[in-house]
């Protein structure tokens, strides 16, 4: 078994201020985060980390992410700060990176489907 080694927690682990409130609970979403515990430590790379030990602190990481009753809060958080650096939500920031481009050309696609309608329903009304 891989042991990796214990990282100091950092302060971008748990965000603070910027983050909007659940709406089922009196307080924020990330003071119900499992990664406000003991294993921090796995979701951000120290530097120069080798690509396997790096591959098996995501994956445990996304253990962690897959156990947390916030992780939809955490995930979206992320996407729309967007987080740059760490395991948020169970997903990378390689994986969030896609995420976004995703919504980016859905977003895209359904304006452009959207604008031809308007604009014939526009031409319609007038005739």
């Amino acid at each position: 078994m891989l042991q990796l080694p214990h990282q100091p927690v950092q302060a971008a682990a748990v965000p603070s201020q910027r983050v909007p409130a659940r709406e089922d609970q009196a307080g924020p979403w990330h003071s119900e985060a499992v990664c406000r515990r003991d294993e921090a430590g796995l979701f951000f790379a120290p530097s120069k980390e080798p690509t396997a030990a790096r591959l098996a602190r995501e994956e445990a990481a996304k253990r962690v992410c897959a156990r947390c009753p916030v992780m939809v809060e955490c995930q979206e958080h992320a996407l729309i700060q967007p987080e740059p650096y760490g395991v948020w939500g169970g997903l990378t920031a390689a994986e969030r990176r896609v995420v976004l481009a995703r919504r980016r050309r859905r977003e895209m696609e359904l304006q452009a489907s959207a604008a031809p309608a308007g604009a014939a329903s526009h031409i319609a009304a007038a005739g």
